[in-house]
C-alpha cells in the first residue's frame, strides 16, 4: 500500500499535533508546539506520510547543524522517529521508512539519522521501526544508556539512598510547581558551570516559554533549605513516563542529600498518579562511547534499571535497499 510523502507546512500544524495526541509512540516533544520553540535554530525538513487526505504518520526532522549532508529525526529533541497511530505494522513500516529514505535521498541528503523512541514511551508495543531499520540495513551509530524505575515493580532503593533520604528529611522541604523556575535555574547554571564548564540546553526564558506552552506536561520539584532553593529537577511528563530532564543541586544541597528527598517525592507522586516509569535520563558523554558510571550508579540506587536510547543511520546513496 503506497503512501505519499509531503513536506511539513505551517498550515498543517494543528493537524500534526492532533495526530500526535493519538499516536501510539508520540509524546509532546513531537508536537509542532514543542518543535516550534526552536525558532530558526534548525533547518526543518519534517514530513508527513499521507494516504489520501488521511495522515498515517508524521516524521519530525531537520538538517544536521554541522553536516549539511545529513537529516536527523530530530536534532532538537531527545528522540524522533516515525510517529504513527499503530497502523504502520510490519511491511507497512518497512515501506514507510523506505519512502522516507527515498524522499530525503532525492533531496540530495546522504544520510538519515533516526533517533528511536525508547519503548517505555510507547502507548503500546510498536517497535516495528527497529525491524524496518534492520531490513533497510541501517547502521546503529550511537547507543546511550538511560536509567528508569518500573514503578509497578520497583526494587527497594539502596541503603545509601535510604540513609540519604533520612538525612534530607530533617532539613529539606520539597516544593512542587513551576513558580520556582528562576531560582532553580540559578542553581542549574552554577552546577553545570562548576562541574562541566557547560550551560543548560534551554535558557531560563525558553524554559518559561515551554512551561507556558505545556503547563500540564512540565513540572518542577525543588528542595528548599531555610527558605532557599538549593536543588531540584525539571520533569517532562508523558502518559506513561515521567522523565527528569534537568537535575541540579548546590554544594549545600549535596551536603544534606537534598536530591534524595526531591526524587522520592516526584517518584511517589508519579506512582500514585498511575505512571508506569520514572526515567532519570542518560549518563553518557562523547556520543555514547563513555559512560559516567558514578552518575549511572547513583540513579540505579533508586531502584532503576538500564534502558537504551538508540541512533541509526540509513545510507541514502542508493546502494542499500530493503531485503524484501
Amino acid at each position: 500500500m503506497t503512501f505519499d510523502v509531503i513536506r511539513y507546512r505551517p498550515d498543517l500544524s494543528d493537524a500534526w499535533d492532533a495526530f500526535c495526541a493519538n499516536a501510539v509512540n508520540g509524546t509532546f516533544l513531537h508536537t509542532r508546539r514543542f518543535l516550534g520553540y526552536h525558532g530558526d535554530r534548525f533547518d526543518d525538513v519534517s514530513t508527513l506520510l499521507m494516504q489520501g487526505d488521511r495522515i498515517v504518520a508524521v516524521f519530525p526532522a531537520a538538517q544536521a547543524r554541522r553536516d549539511a549532508t545529513m537529516v536527523v529525526s530530530h536534532p532538537g529533541i531527545t528522540y524522533g522517529g516515525v510517529v504513527h497511530d499503530g497502523t504502520l505494522c510490519g511491511e507497512r513500516m518497512i515501506e514507510a521508512l523506505a519512502l522516507l529514505s527515498a524522499h530525503y535521498g532525492a533531496a540530495e541528503y546522504k544520510r538519515l539519522r533516526y533517533k528511536v523512541v525508547p519503548h517505555l514511551y510507547h502507548q503500546r508495543a510498536s517497535q516495528d521501526d527497529l525491524y524496518a531499520l534492520f531490513r533497510l540495513r541501517a547502521n546503529r551509530s550511537r547507543c546511550d544508556l538511560s536509567c528508569a524505575i518500573d514503578l509497578a515493580e520497583r526494587p527497594k532503593p539502596s541503603e545509601r539512598r535510604r540513609r540519604g533520604l533520612k538525612k534530607a528529611s530533617k532539613v529539606v522541604s520539597v516544593a512542587v510547581g513551576a513558580e520556582q523556575v528562576a531560582a532553580l535555574w540559578r542553581v542549574l547554571i552554577d552546577n553545570l558551570e562548576r562541574k562541566h564548564g557547560a550551560a543548560p540546553v534551554h535558557t531560563l526564558d525558553e524554559m518559561k516559554h515551554l512551561i507556558a506552552l505545556f503547563p500540564e506536561s512540565i513540572e518542577l520539584f525543588c528542595a528548599t533549605i531555610e527558605g532557599q532553593v538549593e536543588a531540584g529537577i525539571v520533569v517532562f511528563k508523558t502518559p506513561k513516563v515521567w522523565h527528569a530532564q534537568y537535575i541540579a543541586a548546590s554544594d549545600v544541597a549535596y551536603s544534606v542529600s537534598a536530591l534524595d528527598a526531591v526524587f522520592e517525592r516526584a517518584i511517589e507522586i508519579a506512582h500514585s498518579g498511575g505512571i508506569r516509569y520514572f526515567d532519570f535520563g542518560t549518563s553518557n558523554e562523547s556520543e555514547g562511547t563513555v559512560l559516567n558510571q558514578g552518575l549511572y550508579q547513583y540513579k540505579h540506587e533508586y531502584g532503576g534499571g538500564g534502558v537504551v536510547h538508540e541512533f541509526y543511520d540509513i545510507d541514502l546513496s542508493g546502494s542499500h535497499h530493503a531485503d524484501f
